[in-house]
C-alpha cells in the first residue's frame, strides 16, 4: 500500500467512528481533496494523523479539528476508555474507581464533558458530572470533596479560542494533583490500545451517571473565601475581568461572602464566550489582553485590577502607574507571587505559640524567583524548587504556599491541590485592603518587599523557530560549548538537569549562574515549538531607586546577549 492510500485509509477509518457532524464534514471535505492530489490537503491530513496527541505538561490540548492530533470526540472518546481502564486497573479489589468530571465554556466542553461521563459509567467508574459550566478550581477541589479517584476538566486554559483540551487528576494518595509519571505514561498506553482495538461507536456507553449538587459549589465557595475575609473599614475601588471565561460567577460568591463590595465590570469579558471577541489570545500576560480592563479602571479610578483567565485558575494583578502609557501595569507572576509567599510566611510566623518554630514550606518552580527562598529562611520555613507545572509543585510536602511566575499561584493547599486564579484574588485583594488601610498601596508594598529582602527582576525571552529540530540542535550546541561570559558577568556554575539535579527529576533544562548573583535557565517549552530563557537578576546596593534602576539595566543588557546566544 502506497504511503497516499495508506494516508487516505486512515482518515476515512477515522471517518467512519466520528459521531461529530462538524468534524465528519471538514475531514471529508480535505480527503475528496487530497483525492485528486491537492498538495495542501495531502499536508493537512499528514499533520493530523502521523502523530496524536499525548499526555503532556497539561494533559490534552489542541485543536478542535477531526484527526487523531486534535482534539474532538473520536480523541476524547478514546482518552475517557482509556482512563476508565487505568482507574479500574489501579482500583483495590471490590472497589469502583470513581471520576468527578467538570467543563468551562469553550467550544464543545460540555459535549466533551458529556461523552466522558457516558464512557465512563458504560465501563463501570462511577462517574460524577458537574452542575454546570465552572472554573478548574471547582473541579480540582471537588476531587478531593468526593474523595474521588480521579477528575478530569475540559478546558483549553487561555489558549487560542479554537482549542480545547483535557485536564486529568488523580485522588487518593495523589490527593487530587495533576498526573505525573509514570501513571501518565501508563493512561497513554491504555489509550492507545483502545484507539488501535476498538471503534468509538462500539465503546460501551451509559447515561446513569450522576449530576453533581450545589453542595460542592458552596462549600468551595465557603472553603475559599475563609482565605481572607475582607478587613474592617475602607475597601479598594476594584476592576474585575472574568475574560470571556467561567471565573465571575463563583468569584462574585467568593468576595460577597467574604465581605468585599462588588468590584466593577469588565461587562465586555464577563460572560462566558466561546470565540473570546475582544481578545486575539486570551491570556492575561499578552499585550492587549487587559486594554479593556485598563480603560474601565481609568473611567472609575481604580485601586486595583483582577483578571482571571478563561478557566480561572491563574491570576493577574494590575496597578495604577502614572508612567505606563494606560495608566496601570500588570504586576509580573513573580511580584504576585512574592507578596503572597510573604504573606502565606508572615502568617506562618503570627500563628506561633510562644518559642515553637514556624512550619510549612514555601514552593516555587525553578524558573520562578529565587526571591521566595530568600523570604522562606527569613521567616524560618523551609524552601522547594520543582520542576515547572503545578503537578509537581502541589506534590511538595509541607507546602503552605506555592507559584510559579506563569500567574499560578496555591494559596490554599488544604482545600486545592491546583493553581487558584479565585483564592488567589481573595488572598491578594485581603492583602491589599488591609495594607491600604494602614496607608500603603501594592506599589509601597513592592518597594517594601525590595527594603526588607533586596531588589529583584525577572525577565522572559521566548524564540519561536520554524523547525522543531532546531530547539535540540541549540539546546546540544550550548551543552557541548557553554557561555563564559553574559553581559560583562562571569559564568560561574551550569546545572543540567538533563540526568535530573539533587532533588528534581531529569528535565531538559539548563541553569546557568553568574558571578553576580544572576541565575539563567534555559529549556525547551512543553506546548509550543519555541525556546524560553528565564531572567533573575538582584541588587542590594543603594537605595530604592539605584537598586531598581541596577535591575533595569542589567535585565536589558542580558537580554540582548541571550537572544544572540540561543537565535
Amino acid at each position: 500500500m502506497s504511503e497516499a492510500t495508506s494516508l487516505l485509509a486512515t482518515a476515512e477509518a477515522w471517518l467512519a467512528q466520528d459521531p461529530d457532524d462538524e468534524t465528519r464534514a471538514e475531514l471529508a471535505g480535505l480527503v475528496e481533496r487530497a483525492r485528486v492530489s491537492d498538495d495542501v490537503a495531502v499536508a493537512e491530513l499528514h499533520d493530523r494523523f502521523d502523530t496524536r496527541l499525548q499526555f503532556g505538561t497539561a494533559g490534552l490540548r489542541g485543536r478542535i479539528e477531526a484527526g487523531s492530533n486534535r482534539m474532538n470526540r473520536v480523541l476524547v472518546s478514546q482518552a475517557a476508555a482509556g482512563l476508565a481502564a487505568y482507574l479500574i486497573e489501579q482500583a483495590p479489589e471490590g472497589v469502583t474507581p470513581s471520576v468527578v468530571i467538570g467543563y468551562d465554556g469553550r467550544k464543545n466542553s460540555a459535549v466533551f464533558a458529556s461523552d466522558t461521563a457516558e464512557l465512563m459509567a458504560g465501563a463501570g467508574v462511577r462517574a460524577i458530572l458537574l452542575p454546570r459550566l465552572l472554573p478548574t478550581p471547582v473541579l480540582a477541589f471537588a476531587v478531593r470533596f468526593f474523595d474521588a479517584s480521579a477528575g478530569v476538566m475540559v478546558t483549553a486554559s487561555h489558549n487560542p479560542p479554537a482549542d480545547n483540551g483535557y485536564k486529568v487528576y488523580l485522588g487518593g494518595e495523589h490527593d487530587g494533583s495533576q498526573i505525573v509519571s509514570p501513571a501518565d505514561a501508563a493512561i497513554a498506553a491504555h489509550i492507545g490500545r483502545i484507539a488501535e482495538t476498538a471503534l468509538v461507536q462500539d465503546l460501551p456507553r451509559n447515561d446513569g451517571f450522576e449530576i453533581a449538587g450545589e453542595d460542592v459549589v458552596d462549600a468551595y465557595v465557603a472553603e475559599t473565601a475563609a482565605v481572607a475575609p475582607a478587613p474592617a473599614g475602607g475597601q479598594l475601588r476594584v476592576v474585575y475581568t472574568a475574560m470571556h471565561g467561567v471565573g465571575w460567577e463563583t468569584t462574585r460568591r467568593v468576595l460577597e461572602t467574604a465581605g468585599y463590595p462588588a468590584p466593577e465590570l469588565v461587562t465586555e469579558q464577563i460572560d462566558p464566550d466561546p470565540t473570546f471577541r475582544t481578545v486575539s489570545f486570551p491570556n492575561p500576560e499578552e499585550p492587549g489582553a487587559l486594554d479593556l480592563s485598563f480603560a474601565t479602571a481609568r473611567a472609575v479610578g481604580a485601586d486595583i485590577i483582577i483578571a482571571n483567565d478563561p478557566d480561572a485558575d491563574r491570576l493577574a494583578i494590575a496597578i495604577p502607574d502614572d508612567a505606563a502609557p494606560s495608566g496601570f501595569r500588570r504586576l509580573t507572576g513573580n511580584e504576585v507571587g512574592l507578596l503572597l509567599g510573604w504573606r502565606a510566611a508572615q502568617a506562618a510566623s503570627a500563628a506561633l505559640d510562644g518559642d515553637a518554630a514556624p512550619e510549612g514550606t514555601l514552593a516555587c518552580s525553578i524558573v520562578s524567583s529565587p526571591a521566595l527562598r530568600i523570604v522562606a529562611e527569613a521567616h524560618g520555613l523551609e524552601f522547594r524548587e520543582t520542576l515547572t507545572g503545578f503537578k509537581w509543585i502541589s506534590r511538595t510536602p509541607g507546602m503552605i504556599f506555592g507559584f510559579e511566575e506563569a500567574l499560578g499561584y496555591l494559596v490554599n493547599p488544604g482545600t486545592v491541590r491546583d493553581k487558584d486564579g479565585i483564592s488567589a484574588a481573595v488572598a491578594f485583594l485581603g492583602l491589599a485592603t488591609a495594607s491600604a488601610q494602614a496607608g500603603e498601596s501594592v506599589a509601597g508594598l513592592l518597594d517594601r518587599f525590595a527594603d526588607t529582602f533586596g531588589s529583584f527582576g525577572s525577565d522572559q525571552i521566548s524564540i519561536r523557530y520554524a523547525e522543531l529540530s532546531r530547539i535540540g540542535e541549540v539546546m546540544s550546541g550550548l551543552r557541548a560549548l557553554p557561555p563564559t561570559e553574559l553581559a560583562g558577568a562571569r559564568v560561574t556554575r551550569i546545572d543540567d538537569l538533563a540526568d535530573g539535579f539533587e532533588a528534581l527529576p531529569p528535565s531538559d533544562v539548563l541553569r546557568v549562574w553568574l558571578d553576580d548573583g544572576t541565575r539563567v535557565m534555559i529549556r525547551p517549552s512543553g506546548t509550543e515549538p519555541k525556546l524560553k530563557v528565564y531572567v533573575d537578576v538582584q541588587s542590594a546596593d543603594g537605595d530604592a531607586a539605584e537598586r531598581a534602576a541596577t535591575v533595569t539595566a542589567r535585565l536589558a543588557a542580558l537580554r540582548t546577549d541571550l537572544t544572540a546566544l540561543v537565535s
